[in-house]
């Protein structure tokens, strides 16, 4: 069992940036793939990025390459991911998800547990 819960989402100013944080509850944390995916009003929920389990692995959707970065510490059980450069596009409920697999992947019907999300909002 493996619970969520993501924090640091607000509203920011177009270039601005903001960090979000994931903590999970469980100690089995540092064995799950981690993902950060997030979904706009009236679309489908969009990959994000995503860490492995040893944090030598990232993998990023193009739209945010240069821009975020995750992180995550096994001993605090939190993943992060810093967004810099924020854009208007950007605007979404940002969700935390983890991954019993070994192997990073992009969809979210491979992952196994969910936060509640949290609300990024970049203004212009």
């Amino acid at each position: 069992q493996v619970q969520l819960v993501e924090s640091g989402g607000g509203l920011v100013q177009a270039g601005g940036s903001l960090r979000l944080s994931c903590a999970a509850s469980g100690r089995t944390f540092s064995r799950y793939v981690m993902g950060w995916f997030r979904q706009a009003p009236g679309k489908e929920r969009e990959f994000v990025a995503a860490i492995s389990w040893s944090g030598s692995s990232t993998n990023y959707a193009d739209s945010v390459k240069g821009r975020f970065t995750i992180s995550r510490d096994n001993a605090k059980n939190t993943v992060y991911l810093q967004m810099n450069s924020l854009k208007p596009m950007d605007t979404a409920v940002y969700y935390c998800a983890a991954d019993s697999s070994s192997t990073i992947v992009a969809t979210p019907r491979e992952y196994d547990y969910w936060g509640q999300g949290t609300q990024v909002t970049v203004s212009s």
